[in-house]
Parts: C-alpha cells; sequence; structure tokens
C-alpha cells in the first residue's frame, strides 16, 4: 500500500467542500411574497362576512314580539304544505 495515493485522495476531499453559508445568506435575502388582488380581494370580502351579523334582526324581531305577544298565528295548512314541499326537495336528491 502506497501513503502518498492516500495523503493525495485526502487532500482531495478537503479541497471540494463547498461554502454553504455564503449561498443560504444571499438566498433568505432575496425571498420575497406577493399577493394578488384577486388574493386581497377574498381576504376584503372574508372580514365583511366575518364582521356581518348570524342573525337578521330586521326580519327577527317582528316575529319575536308576536310571539311575546301572543299574536302570532301560523296556519297549519301553510306550515304543512312548506313541510311536504322541503320534504320532496330532499327526496328529489
Amino acid at each position: 500500500m502506497r501513503i502518498e495515493a492516500y495523503t493525495q485522495v485526502q487532500q482531495l476531499y478537503k479541497a471540494k467542500k463547498p461554502a454553504k453559508t455564503q449561498d443560504t445568506a444571499k438566498t433568505a435575502a432575496s425571498d420575497r411574497i406577493q399577493i394578488s388582488s384577486i388574493g386581497k380581494d377574498i381576504q376584503v370580502v372574508k372580514n365583511a362576512v366575518a364582521a356581518a351579523p348570524d342573525i337578521r334582526e330586521d326580519l327577527t324581531a317582528p316575529i319575536k314580539a308576536g310571539i311575546a305577544n301572543g299574536t302570532y298565528q301560523v296556519s297549519g295548512e301553510s306550515f304543512a304544505e312548506k313541510l311536504m314541499k322541503k320534504y320532496e326537495e330532499i327526496e328529489s336528491l
């Protein structure tokens, strides 16, 4: 076994080590994020929906007042018709 050959191989491995610290510093500084106008519009709409109330008080307040006063009347026929219509919709799916 020749010792000189081993030393030469060892020198080759030491000489070819890349410097990683310089490459990572350059790429980290150039990273950017860009949001499209559609993405911004979606964010605005999401915020508007989150701020909107779940219950429309202008529609429910008169019904609540009628129930509290005892003056709210529901037609049995109307209720049955709507119930059957909803049942038919579900059955057709």
